[in-house]
């Protein structure tokens, strides 16, 4: 069953019935070709999964009839920022879609010294509007309750201050203490705690930055003998996170 996003505001329980717009519409009708009848769910960004069958199809708008409402509990029990320094080439994309489908709540990219990618405004809008809409597809895809935002780029000193309001940032490196001291940080990590993961570009982090992070309270972490490309860092850590999160 097709999953589409919408805000509460289109949401009208009086009636039972929702009001889907936007992309969507095109999307429903010319893309997927769905008829009156046929059965969707929709989501608002909470816990909350409305199944719904379309009652009508306008140019403009699709409404939907909400069948039932249930609680369904399937995003992580703590909220994880992503704060990823450019990668080269077309990598933000795919880093984009799979910690989407890992469960991130936010990515946050970040330009720092060893970054290769420099973005003026105008290739920065373009670039958001492609990952936005990269991250809503592999929510819906993965059957997330919300779409992850993909924030504006920051500079890694505004990053920083940025993931201050986190309870717990961690930072791969490679210099970092050994696994048994990583082992322990990790599974000190309580369900509700807001999660932030700094993750290197290609060359990773200078020791200035490290030192700066240690400043702000964000922890080295080691992820074994091995270097790990960007592109799959966050993956790693992302999912050492899940396992240890998922069902607590």
């Amino acid at each position: 069953m097709y999953r589409f996003f919408v805000q509460k505001e289109q949401i009208d329980m009086e009636e039972k019935k929702i009001h889907i717009l936007g992309s969507d519409v095109n999307h429903i009708k010319n893309v997927l070709r769905m008829k009156v009848g046929e059965e969707i769910l929709i989501s608002a960004g909470d816990d909350q999964e409305y199944t719904c069958s379309i009652a009508s199809l306008d140019p403009e708008e699709v409404l939907a009839d909400v069948m039932y409402v249930q609680e369904v509990g399937l995003e992580l029990p703590s909220k994880i920022y992503l704060f990823q320094g450019l990668p080269k080439s077309d990598k933000m994309e795919l880093i984009i879609q799979k910690a989407v489908e890992l469960g991130v709540f936010e990515i946050i990219p970040v330009e720092t010294k060893r970054t290769v990618v420099k973005l003026d405004s105008k290739k920065e809008a373009a670039k958001l509007k492609r990952w936005r809409g990269i991250s809503e597809s592999a929510a819906k895809q993965s059957k997330r309750m919300l779409i992850p935002e993909v924030h504006e780029v920051l500079k890694f000193q505004k990053a920083m201050e940025y993931a201050s309001k986190l309870d717990v940032c961690l930072i791969p490196y490679e210099l970092a203490e050994d696994m048994v001291h990583t082992k322990a940080l990790l599974e000190e990590i309580k369900p509700g705690q807001s999660i932030g993961v700094f993750i290197g570009p290609e060359g990773g982090f200078t020791p200035e930055e490290i030192e700066m992070a240690l400043e702000h309270q964000v922890w080295p972490i080691t992820l074994g003998k091995r270097i790990l490309r960007t592109e799959t860092a966050g993956m790693t850590v992302l999912s050492i996170l899940m396992f240890l999160l998922e069902g607590r």
